[in-house]
């Protein structure tokens, strides 16, 4: 392999990363924990769970 695909490898590695992981946090944020768990293996879950509406419509669980 050459520098220049070293370096194109690498950082799109880097980018895939940080996306992958700023989707899980979107998904556990809206409420999502078992799409949250579930995206620790199946990372396609995460962006479902990131692209679902929030669980609470004011983004707190009721309280009784």
């Amino acid at each position: 392999m050459t520098t220049l695909e070293w370096i194109l490898g690498t950082t799109l590695a880097i980018l895939y990363l940080f996306l992958i992981f700023t989707v899980g946090l979107i998904t556990f944020r809206k409420g999502h924990y078992v799409l949250g768990i579930l995206g620790i293996f199946l990372p396609f879950l995460w962006l479902i769970g990131a692209l679902l509406p929030d669980r609470y419509e004011d983004g707190m669980p009721a309280t009784r």
